[in-house]
């Protein structure tokens, strides 16, 4: 079925998956490692399971200050576990603190994972993980400013996930879900953004080898559609965590993306960012359509699209395109993210964006789409299931 819309803030929790049930403060878990840990009190919920703070068991109750959390859901649900099974490949401390220093970086925007086991409690099994505990979500950032964000912040914002993705790229995995509220400031240091959420998280190249662009049709919609890539499934390549990259600061600049007001048509979503591939500067001018285009997002959606599904992004050829950005405006990554509402209270929403049914030959050849892309609207929800598109599509 097509996906349902939802706002870049929210998850999505099928009903078939249990919920877990909330545990009393002070529940001590032990890990595999034979490493015991102590809950707090809950402070969040994920689509099928809660989150707690915690800290190492050593006979005091858990503060408010507390280090951790720990994610907790049921055993035999599937979303914790594909998340586990990426921080235990990707986040662990001596690996991340490897990577900073060989790169000389003071932070990196992965949370770090310290632990995990399986608990029972009144004869139910649960999964729990355990990882550094953060702060607010850039969602709450994003609405508290009017649903505007200025472009320094914008342009520090994107550095700051070059830097994370090309990690979690080089770690064999991409995203998929990039979005304001999977980012995270850090909890000790305001300055500091963390991506999280892994559930959606695809091993792209295991032990270095690219898997072959192969369509999944349970998949072929995860992710947030205003987001979600052209890839017509989860966020199969690089390419794919930096084209919604691309969305992402273009929403954060601007305050919509063209396509917003159709989230319930996937194809039309779809099609309008096919067509945003063959004239980009026009589809900016529809995006910034009461101000001038950031040359910067330009040339950074120039270099995206060029890319294969093989391809190795060129990160410090995408970073000197966001520091000229800085440059343009007389700013430069100072290290302080400043939040501030937009001068006048708000920003006039750009028109949404008018898309032909009819995709150019040239992006057909281009994307490697089949004729079923190019059909109406009212005749894909007739006769064309979504997922059987997704089958029939190829890599170029």
């Amino acid at each position: 079925m097509p996906p349902k819309a939802k706002a870049a803030g929210r998850g999505r929790a099928p009903a078939k998956r249990k919920l877990a049930e909330e545990f009393p403060p002070g529940e001590v878990l032990t890990d595999t490692g034979k490493k015991t840990w102590k809950l707090g009190a809950p402070i969040g919920q994920g689509g099928f399971g809660l989150i707690y703070l915690a800290d190492e068991d050593c006979g005091k109750p858990v503060g408010a200050e507390a280090p951790y959390v720990i994610k907790v859901e049921p055993s035999d649900n599937g979303p914790l576990f594909s998340e586990l099974k990426f921080y235990m490949r990707a986040a662990k401390p001596d690996l991340i603190q490897s990577w900073m220093k060989s790169r000389k970086l003071k932070a990196l925007g992965v949370p770090r994972y310290w632990g995990s086991g399986l608990h029972e409690r009144g004869g139910k099994r649960y999964r729990f993980m355990v990882i550094d505990r953060l702060g607010t979500d850039l969602q709450k950032k994003f609405e508290e400013c009017g649903r505007r964000f200025p472009r320094k912040l914008v342009l520090q914002l994107g550095l700051r996930l070059l830097g994370i993705l090309e990690y979690i790229h080089d770690h064999e995995y991409v995203h998929a879900d990039i979005k304001a509220s999977n980012l995270m400031l850090s909890h000790s240091d305001p300055n500091q953004v963390y991506l999280v959420d892994y559930g959606l998280a695809y091993r792209y190249a295991p032990d270095s080898v690219i898997k072959e662009y192969k369509e999944d049709p349970k998949r072929c919609h995860d992710g947030t559609i205003e987001f979600t890539s052209i890839d017509a499934h989860k966020g199969a390549s690089r390419r794919s965590d930096l084209e919604i990259l691309v969305y992402c600061m273009i929403q954060w600049l601007c305050g919509r993306l063209p396509w917003e007001d159709k989230l319930q048509d996937p194809l039309y979503v779809r099609d309008a960012k096919i067509r945003s591939q063959e004239n980009i500067s026009e589809f900016l001018t529809k995006c910034f359509s009461s101000q001038d285009k950031p040359a910067e997002i330009q040339r950074f959606m120039e270099e995206v699209t060029s890319l294969g599904y093989r391809d190795r992004p060129a990160y410090d050829k995408l970073r000197s395109i966001l520091q000229a950005g800085l440059e343009a405006i007389q700013a430069k990554d100072d290290g302080k993210l400043q939040f501030s509402p937009p001068v006048g209270g708000g920003v006039a929403a750009p028109a949404p964006a008018q898309v032909s049914t009819r995709v150019p030959e040239s992006l057909q050849r281009h994307w490697h789409l089949p004729p079923v892309w190019f059909m109406n609207a009212a005749n894909w929800h007739e006769n064309v299931h979504p997922h059987e598109a997704c089958e029939t599509l190829q890599t170029r």
